[in-house]
């Protein structure tokens, strides 16, 4: 972990806070449903959940490699604690007064499932999205971060769709229409990835020291 000013650190604890929401808000929110283009739909996480891959683009571009994986092991740890309480909420026992009891079970249920498949997606993608975005910076060069952001999420991406979409969906929906999901949400989320790249270079301005130093 490099050493960091005070300053520094409270930015990163921010990035941070920023990194942890967005998981939880994509595995948690994500189980709604909104219609799309030629009669499919897709689930809300897409807005959220590109904004994970972004911060640690944005924090790995400022700080460097281990604090990017820093963040992708905070994450993992997040995802399991939150999975931890769940299962904990749903073995407990109802209130005979319970004013939620049917769609607690279904929604809390159903996004356990989800984020299972989003845990075990989300590791295996971010970390090979941080191992993708540090090789364009040395094959690419440390201009055109948008160029190397977008090339680590468009695989980054791909993985976390694949993986995400069979542990979750597979059994559920025929496989050409579980086909057809990944090819839309991976669209999608690479997509929105890209239409929030000018917000990544207001993380990285604010990430910044005063003085514009970077550790890498």
């Amino acid at each position: 972990m490099p050493q960091l000013s005070e300053s520094a650190f409270r930015k990163l604890l921010i990035a941070l806070a920023v990194y942890i929401t967005a998981l939880i808000a994509s595995n948690t929110l994500g189980i709604k449903i909104m219609p799309f283009l030629f009669d499919s739909h897709l689930s809300v996480g897409v807005f959220m959940f590109p904004i994970v891959f972004l911060m640690t683009d944005v924090v790995g571009e400022v700080y460097g490699k281990k604090i990017a994986k820093f963040f992708v092991l905070s994450g993992i740890v997040a995802t399991l604690l939150w999975i931890g309480f769940t299962f904990l909420a749903l073995a407990m026992p109802w209130s005979p007064d319970g004013w939620a009891i049917g769609d607690y079970e279904t929604v809390f249920g159903m996004s356990l499932r989800i984020a299972i498949a989003s845990i075990v997606a989300f590791a295996i993608a971010e970390y090979q999205d941080v191992i993708s975005f540090f090789f364009f910076k040395k094959t690419i060069g440390e201009e055109g971060f948008w160029l190397r952001s977008n090339l680590s999420n468009l695989w980054s991406q791909f993985l976390d769709t694949v993986i995400f979409m069979l542990i979750a969906f597979l059994g559920i929906y025929p496989l050409p229409v579980l086909l057809s999901l990944i090819v839309t949400w991976w669209l999608y989320k690479v997509a929105m990835g890209f239409f929030y790249t000018p917000l990544a270079y207001v993380g990285i301005k604010l990430l910044k020291e005063k003085d514009g130093s970077q550790t890498n």
